[in-house]
């Protein structure tokens, strides 16, 4: 890609747009970041300076009052995750038409979200998994959309996948044998197991489908036969948890914390764990330590050799 001029201030001029425009085409072409990524910096970055602009702010260079001011709309209205995100495309913005020339780029170390507090990502039991399964099969639905449901979640809570890659498989992956090769967020490629239960969900619902996709077509389809989409799962398992009286935290990607977290319960390694998730950093991946913590100490007990119940 052929970067843009430097301009003489250093800084983004009044009129945006266009450094709007080639900064996202670095994010995707560069960075590699997915078309998903790019739409919500660029989102997030639009939120920014269209509260600069009501405020009657330059956008350069970085005033650090407004960004605080900014900063507290954000607090009340927004999850730290969102925060942290927008935070992180300002930067990226500001960082990207500065790299050449680094004497020019001014000091934006303050631009910080506020602390995280300590969370623990909340999974559903293996009783609350085995419900849910369970319920995809007394709905009113067509034969073929239970079985694609099933699946769907399957894959989620059989192999850790996220949505959007449960949904990027393509009918000439299937039949699903031991291993899946699966390409997850920075197009970073690995390979999961594939449990039995797991392949013969998935065989299930590909044999059901009325429609026939081609090879490279993405394997799960909507009730027009079009690609199944990520807000249709979502709304999916918002129905099963209704249904079933679950804790609103039950959503698409506590099944993925599901598959961590008894894992983990059940003494596997981070480290794989980390392989299997497609994290990048233990430090994401450490996160599951904290959440069987009860199971760990009962663990404890049994097996120390200083235990009293070992006398």
């Amino acid at each position: 890609m052929t970067e843009p001029a430097m301009r003489s201030d250093a800084g983004p001029p009044s009129d945006t747009a266009p450094w709007l425009a080639d900064w996202q085409s670095w994010l995707s072409a560069e960075k590699r970041f997915s078309d998903h990524t790019c739409d919500a910096y660029g989102r997030d970055l639009s939120f920014y300076l269209s509260f600069l602009s009501e405020q009657k702010a330059r956008v350069y260079p970085p005033n650090r009052l407004m960004f605080r001011q900014w900063l507290a709309t954000q607090q009340s209205a927004h999850s730290h995750a969102t925060i942290a995100r927008r935070i992180s495309a300002i930067r990226s913005f500001y960082r990207f038409y500065h790299r050449r020339s680094p004497e020019h780029l001014p000091d934006i170390s303050w631009m910080k979200a506020p602390k995280r507090p300590h969370t623990i990502p909340k999974a559903p039991t293996k009783q609350e998994m085995s419900s849910l399964l369970d319920a995809v099969f007394k709905r009113p639905l067509a034969d073929w959309q239970n079985k694609r449901d099933f699946a769907v979640l399957m894959l989620m809570y059989g192999c850790g996948l996220r949505i959007s890659e449960v949904l990027s498989i393509t009918v000439s992956q299937t039949p699903l044998i031991d291993w899946l090769r699966i390409t997850g967020k920075g197009d970073k490629a690995r390979d999961v197991p594939v449990l039995p239960a797991v392949a013969r969900a998935v065989e299930a619902a590909r044999e059901s489908c009325p429609f026939r996709p081609e090879r490279d077509d993405v394997l799960f389809r909507s009730s027009r036969g079009s690609a199944l989409n990520a807000r249709a799962v979502q709304r999916m398992t918002e129905q099963l948890r209704l249904s079933l009286g679950l804790d609103e935290t039950t959503t698409p990607h506590a099944l993925r914390h599901a598959f961590a977290t008894h894992l983990l319960g059940n003494g596997g390694d981070l480290r794989a764990i980390q392989e299997l998730l497609g994290h990048a950093s233990l430090s994401t991946t450490q996160r599951y330590t904290s959440v069987d913590v009860e199971h760990l100490r009962e663990l404890h007990r049994q097996i120390h050799p200083r235990s009293a119940k070992k006398g």
